[in-house]
């Protein structure tokens, strides 16, 4: 019964029992809170119920909250896995009043549940409150018993919560469970409190004051409750042990890691598993939420996590990819609470293998730049902090093992400049997150909506309707009239309009009133959950609440529509089949014009697969079979094969539609997936379906667009006049056009190869026709020094390579110039290698020629530079480099 999943279904179903609505998990990435990079806390999806905005149909709820704590203001991550707790992914227990009951129940519920459910003894437990709550210290007394010394007072902003500067706050009371005086540590409040003595295990939040903007704070009229328990931490306790990653779920994937990567989780290593461990969580949740690796925001901290645990995984001994080989234990585990995981897991072992192999690669360019930066740092000076941070944040090289690298050449790390530009990242994050992300709820749109309820929408069967206006907002306030002239927001009770979701547009059209009155609709969005607003500008006079508008969609802006719809699911359909069931989703657009898909894959399509997918879209087209649909609740849909959204949060029933028959097994659906939008009563209704361009998003996502119907139509018929007369140009038949451009492209490799050897032998002779020039001796040594015009300077190794050839023994350095530009490439001998060094005499030059640096072996090296009227005096300033031996002495 102390299993983890056990002990969140005992949880869920004692709140169950007690009238409490057991909400679903919400998706980590937040749909109405722009100050929040992922959800953070059991009560992120009620904080519109809590602060008043929205009205929830029952006044209870119970959930068991994914959370994630990596990046912006709440960032755990260089903490996990070295200490007990912390963790970058969490699971928060929690039960919510919304007005209902408030501290007695509330304590009631949480001693019950953790003394006769959960059966703690109450001898290992105590309470804080906050110093000024007497009634939460009289109501610890009466309920669970406790003396006086049993309930702490906490005078301090640790047990008085608050939303922000102003709105909902409280006063709070913890749990907490005492392991014992075997471990260190003092209670709360004491000077040990940071001991692991006395562990919080729940946090129970009286929501009962509004903090006003003069510092003053008012009662509520319906005081709240928002209580969160760490699922992981209470398991701690019900399993008798003292660390979270000694829980049951932790054991099995660190067994799991230990299996992949041949290592005992012990001593030194075991840190890594179970950084590895808690990772793995992390990013296979936020992947099944609909976030991608990438450098900038959400994609940017689960780059890193994703990073961190790859690292550890390569201090282990991995050679190879053994992230995604985990992710089958997870799903295992956790599969069944959360059955998003076992959707999301050829995508997420896809991503987490594409992103390890990138990782690797990046692996070795951040040791090549760790020896870059060393090289010129005599003993004792400090690496600069600022490259030290660069190693962390970009290539996952955290500031101990830099220090491990450098320690052994006598070098230091300078730690004051990684801090200094470690906190200018995390102050950018907060920044770049503060009023980003998606829209706020707007408080005046749940005041419609509390008004006019949520609207019917009737453009599945018709495209026009006649309905009274039942709001009006402009300017972001509700307003009785629209003015001739003036932009505002409709509201009707129903409409045919179709608002913007799911990809699709949202309609246009006009909704004409008596007296030539006119509301020309550009867009349709949905407000406060499910108002539709149709957004526009009156015309011909005033609108008012009450006016009865007849309401016309474009029909023909919404038909092809409908058919690009239509066709990006049989497009999904389609990748899925060819490239592999990895593929999901990741963001589209559908309108009258085009189509975009964007899709979970890690190379550019080929052209036979994309004549394979074009091909079965096709020809599901030809088969004109029906588009079908119907409603059914979430799960029954997802076992009937549809396919969902990740990260999406579905409601109670479910649009499915069914596309096609299976080309190979034509008794299952070519395509099934829940979609709310507008579709084709055919599938010959798209006509045809052309893929026009294949590009990439991101890191492991690509994005196509296409054109279907008409549009498809011109596009082919565009490019086929295009071919036409290339092949009239060139004289040969259309068939023919291909192999002739071959040709032409083989003569030009042939002629660019003959035109570089040319320039190459050209160089070598001194520029020009006579008989080559030897080399100058310098310091007793031979040297070629050469101006290459019109060479670049990928050609230059190959000039460089045979002038040392030539002279057995000596220095070559080559100048080429093209479009004004300068290029340098030096190299030197192996048994000069001691006395002269390349990168130095290439830097020397590159000086010359306005460059800076350069880089490169001691044999050698190249650089460049804007300036090419300089050449000659770059190869000067080489060979007063050499007089002077202004290079590496030998000792």
């Amino acid at each position: 019964m102390t299993a983890l999943r056990d002990i969140r279904a005992k949880f869920l179903d004692y709140f169950a029992e007690h009238d409490h609505e057991v909400v679903q998990s919400a998706p980590l990435v937040p749909k109405d809170d722009p100050t929040l990079l992922f959800v953070n806390a059991g009560m992120v999806p009620f904080k519109n119920a809590f602060t008043g905005v929205e009205r929830r149909a029952r006044p209870r709820a119970a959930s068991s909250q994914k959370c994630v704590r990596a990046g912006g203001k709440h960032n755990d991550l260089d903490n996990v896995g070295y200490t007990a707790r912390h963790h970058t992914f969490f699971e928060m227990l929690g039960n919510f009043s919304f007005g209902d009951y408030f501290k007695e129940e509330a304590i009631l519920h949480a001693w019950t549940l953790i003394t006769r459910e959960f059966g703690l003894s109450r001898d290992k437990l105590l309470a804080t409150v906050y110093a000024e709550d007497e009634e939460a210290a009289d109501l610890w007394k009466k309920i669970a018993g406790f003396s006086d010394d049993k309930i702490i007072r906490i005078g301090t902003s640790d047990n008085f919560w608050m939303m922000g500067d102003t709105g909902p706050c409280g006063p709070c009371s913890e749990i907490f469970y005492d392991h014992g005086p075997e471990i260190p540590g003092g209670p709360p409040g004491s000077p040990d409190e940071d001991g692991d003595r006395f562990i919080e295990i729940w946090n129970l939040v009286f929501m009962q004051f509004e903090q006003m903007e003069d510092g003053s704070r008012k009662s509520l009229p319906k005081p709240s409750i928002d209580t969160g328990m760490g699922l992981e931490r209470i398991a701690a306790v019900l399993q008798g042990v003292h660390n979270n990653y000694e829980v049951d779920l932790f054991k099995r994937l660190i067994a799991a890691s230990e299996d992949v990567l041949r290592s005992r989780a012990e001593g030194e290593t075991l840190a890594s598993h179970r950084v590895i461990a808690d990772h793995l969580r992390a990013t296979s949740f936020l992947i099944a939420d609909g976030v991608s690796p990438s450098n900038e925001g959400r994609g940017y901290v689960l780059r890193r996590i994703m990073r961190r645990a790859m690292r550890h995984a390569h201090l282990l001994g991995a050679t190879e990819p053994v992230m995604h080989r985990l992710v089958g234990t997870l799903a295992a585990e956790m599969g069944e609470a959360f059955p998003e995981l076992k959707r999301a897991r050829p995508v997420i072992e896809e991503t987490l293998r594409a992103e390890e192999e990138r990782f690797q690669r990046t692996l070795g360019r951040g040791l090549s730049l760790l020896e870059e930066a060393v090289a010129d740092l005599d003993e004792g000076e400090a690496l600069p902090g600022e490259t030290a941070f660069k190693l962390y944040d970009t290539y996952g090289f955290p500031l101990d093992l830099t220090q491990d690298a450098l320690r052994a050449k006598g070098l230091e790390v300078d730690t004051a400049g990684f801090d200094k530009a470690m906190e200018k990242q995390k102050a950018e994050a907060r920044a770049s997150w503060a009023g980003s992300g998606e829209a706020a709820p707007d408080a005046v749109w749940y005041a419609v909506r509390e008004a006019t309820g949520p609207t019917s929408f009737t453009g599945y069967t018709t495209l026009k309707g006649s309905e009274p206006v039942r709001a009006i907002v402009a300017d972001k306030r509700q307003v009785d009239t629209l003015e001739d002239g003036q932009h505002g927001e409709l509201v009707f009770a129903q409409t045919p309009f179709y608002a913007e979701g799911g990809g699709q547009i949202g309609d246009a059209g006009v909704i004409e009133f008596e007296g030539g009155v006119n509301f020309v609709v550009s867009d349709v969005k949905k407000r406060a959950g499910d108002v539709y607003a149709h957004i526009g500008k009156a015309q011909g006079g005033a609108i008012r609440v009450g006016d009865t508008g007849l309401l016309q969609v474009d029909g023909e802006r919404r038909e092809k529509t409908k058919a690009n719809h239509s066709a990006t699911h049989l497009l999904h359909a389609a990748l899925r089949d060819v490239l592999g069931a990895h593929v999901t989703q990741k963001g589209s657009y559908v309108g009258p014009d085009r189509l975009r898909f964007d899709f979970s894959h890690g190379q550019t399509l080929t052209e036979a697969e994309t004549r394979a997918i074009e091909a079965q879209v096709n020809a599901v087209i030809r088969q004109n079979a029906p588009a079908e649909t119907a409603e059914m609740a979430p799960e029954e849909a997802i076992e009937r094969g549809a396919l969902a959204l990740f990260g999406e949060k579905y409601g109670d029933r479910v649009r499915v539609l069914e596309m096609g028959r299976a080309l190979e097994k034509a008794d299952r659906a070519y395509s099934v997936e829940l979609c709310g939008g507008t579709h084709v009563s055919r599938t010959g209704d798209i006509a045809l379906f052309k893929i026009v361009s294949d590009s990439a998003v991101s890191a492991g996502v690509r994005r196509v667009e296409a054109l279907t119907g008409e549009a498809a139509r011109e596009y082919l018929e565009t490019q086929a006049g295009i071919a036409k007369a290339a092949a009239e140009r060139l004289k040969v038949p259309p068939a023919e056009l291909e192999e002739r451009v071959d040709t032409l492209l083989k003569e030009r490799r042939t002629l660019e190869r003959q035109l570089a050897e040319a320039k190459k032998q050209l160089a070598l002779g001194g520029g020009s026709g006579a008989a080559p020039a030897g080399p100058e001796e310098i310091s007793g040594v031979k040297f070629i020094g050469r101006v290459a015009q019109g060479v670049g300077g990928k050609d230059l190794r190959a000039m460089v390579d045979e002038a040392r050839k030539q002279m057995g023994s000596g220095i070559a350095a080559f100048v080429g110039v093209n479009d004004g530009k300068a290029a340098l490439a030096v190299g030197v001998t192996d048994d000069l290698a001691g006395r002269f060094d390349a990168v130095e005499l290439v830097r020397a030059g590159a000086a010359e020629v306005g460059g800076k640096g350069g880089g490169g072996r001691p044999d050698f090296a190249q650089a460049g530079g804007p300036d090419g009227d300089r050449a000659e005096a770059a190869l000067d300033a080489i060979r007063g480099a050499l007089k002077g031996e202004g290079s590496r002495a030998a000792e």
